[in-house]
């Protein structure tokens, strides 16, 4: 280190950072007493791990104090930064260390970045102990890991820190500093709020503030005018997208429209793309609700096309009126159920021949084998119905679609029971 560097000042979340497991906050499950990561650290059999998890939340600290208190050397890359060299490197020194008896910890930070042909280079060591890889990922790893080094690891999910545990390190750091943070207590749950479960975010935050020496305690809105306002964590193209979606859909399928109207606006506070929303209120209105009320589907399209032409901020009128529309219908899957179904057999029965009688005959050869013969004409009865059968012989009349009592599909159930009931008595005439 030269002198530049030693005097350079050290920021307040590294000086803060944990020197002991037990000092990590807000990772109970994991590292509490009965967590996983302290077991296998207290019976001194530390395997290859993963930790997922949101940024400042402790990955890189937990795999210090892993490596640390398990007697193992270690070593930390970026897989932003680094390739299979600097991988060959490791690998080569750590195999030096393993004659001598001494375990290599490798640290990979955002271990997703590196891609495929980099991840399967890491496998032969991983299996083989040459190290003991633990691997950090804002993402899922499901999507962003090879299945191979999946299989071969276990996989931590850590928590965004809890309203008590950033006061906790809020305390901690005011502790350390000897000194208050200059805010209202209402301004302080706002600057909790702010950092969003970012630990480290929450303490750059207080750093920041520490420095200021107002006359009087920050409110709220003076807060607002020293802090810049934080976007929420949300990647269009990877785990926020799809988490927030999944929220939304679910809301919405639970009937819990206000659920929904608030994980809609979470995406769109986000930046999230509208048409996004509205493909998936498409989904919803077929899947979810289908012909219990049939309207639904009509009215997102509409809402869809009018949001098209106005554009926001207006167009949030709506995507609300959709999303109330959609949120508070009458819920049935038995229409894309009872297609489902309809998919499953026509798969296994492909090849059986139609009934005849509902072919049309349009050469002498196909009325002479007996084409078109016996077809009834469904308006020349009585109610429009004849009764007539339109599945192949070998099958016989399936019943797919099974409505529910609900909304519209009621009146459908009815009608369904009444040609039932018609088809059974001109079968008897």
């Amino acid at each position: 280190m030269n002198l530049f560097a030693a005097s350079a000042p050290t920021p307040l979340a590294e000086l803060l950072r944990p020197t002991a497991l037990s000092e990590v906050i807000g990772q109970d499950h994991l590292i509490g007493e009965d967590g996983p990561i302290a077991r296998m650290v207290t019976s001194g059999k530390v395997g290859s791990f993963i930790l997922w998890g949101p940024p400042g939340v402790g990955k890189t600290t937990i795999a210090r104090l892993v490596a640390q208190q398990s007697g193992m050397r270690f070593v930390q890359l970026s897989a932003v930064m680094s390739g299979i060299a600097d991988l060959r490197k490791v690998f080569e020194e750590a195999q030096k260390d393993r004659v001598v008896g001494r375990q290599t910890a490798l640290f990979v930070d955002e271990l997703h970045r590196f891609n495929r042909t980099t991840q399967d280079a890491m496998l032969p060591h991983v299996e083989n102990g040459t190290v003991v890889l633990i691997g950090a990922t804002t993402e899922n790893p499901s999507f962003s890991l090879v299945s191979a080094l999946l299989s071969r690891v276990k996989v931590f999910t850590l928590e965004p820190l809890g309203a008590e545990a950033s006061e906790l390190l809020l305390q901690r750091a005011e502790k350390y500093r000897e000194k208050t943070l200059p805010l209202t207590p209402e301004a302080r749950a706002a600057l909790l709020s702010l950092a969003d479960g970012d630990g480290r975010y929450l303490i750059g935050l207080a750093e920041d503030l520490f420095e200021l020496e107002p006359e009087e305690p920050l409110d709220e809105k003076a807060l607002a005018g020293v802090l810049q306002k934080r976007m929420p964590i949300y990647d269009k193209a990877q785990d926020g997208h799809y988490n927030l979606l999944s929220c939304f859909h679910k809301s919405m399928r639970g009937s819990d429209v206000d659920a929904g109207l608030y994980w809609a606006a979470r995406m769109m506070v986000a930046g999230e793309d509208a048409g996004t929303i509205f493909r998936r209120l498409c989904c919803i209105a077929s899947e979810d609700i289908g012909m219990a009320d049939p309207q639904a589907l009509v009215q997102v399209v509409t809402a869809w096309t009018a949001f098209e032409r106005i554009g926001w901020p207006e167009g949030r009128l709506f995507m609300a009126q959709a999303i109330n529309y959609v949120g508070t219908a009458p819920k049935s899957n038995a229409s894309y159920r009872a297609f489902d179904a309809a998919l499953s057999l026509a798969r296994q029965t492909g090849s059986v021949p139609p009934p005849k009688h509902i072919l049309n005959a349009p050469t002498k050869l196909m009325e002479e084998l007996g084409y078109h013969a016996g077809y009834k004409y469904d308006h020349d009865y009585p109610d429009a119905f004849s009764g007539q059968d339109f599945f192949p012989d070998k099958l016989g009349q399936q019943r797919f679609y099974d409505p529910p009592e609900r909304g519209f599909e009621r009146d459908i159930r009815k009608r369904l029971d009444f040609w039932a009931k018609l088809k059974r008595e001109r079968k008897a005439e």
